[in-house]
């Protein structure tokens, strides 16, 4: 791993379900994160994902790259463009920083209608056992 190394994207389709259960497993009961209609009086097409599940699924896409040894020290994330359910969330990941066993990775997360995430995550590695 070096500085300026690109991690592959990961394409997350945004299904209703993803959606709605990642509002749920959170515990963020509002309703533009799971009534269509409600949603649509507030002033949105449509639900939207909550910050919550968009936090999990930037994690993911560190752990599932770098391993079960990844351990996440700081996500630090701005969300721009909802995403909504039919869309597709495309995460890529450039390694920015790295020291010892640390790494920083600038995250972008890309759909239909523009970023939808950014930021960057801090991980180490932990010794094997």
């Amino acid at each position: 791993m070096r500085k300026g190394d690109e991690l592959p994207p990961l394409e997350i389709p945004i299904t209703r379900t993803l959606i709605v259960a990642g509002a749920i497993a959170s515990r963020d009961y509002q309703d533009v994160h799971h009534d269509p209609e409600l949603a649509r009086q507030k002033g949105s097409p449509d639900i939207f994902m909550n910050i919550l599940t968009t936090n999990g699924l930037v994690g993911r896409y560190i752990t599932d790259h770098f391993g079960p040894r990844t351990v996440l020290r700081k996500v630090a994330i701005r969300l721009g463009a909802p995403n909504y359910p039919g869309d597709t969330m495309v995460l890529t990941g450039t390694i920015e920083a790295l020291e010892d066993t640390s790494a920083t990775v600038r995250i972008v997360g890309t759909n239909g209608i523009g970023n939808h995430v950014t930021g960057t995550v801090t991980f180490s590695m932990r010794d094997a056992e």
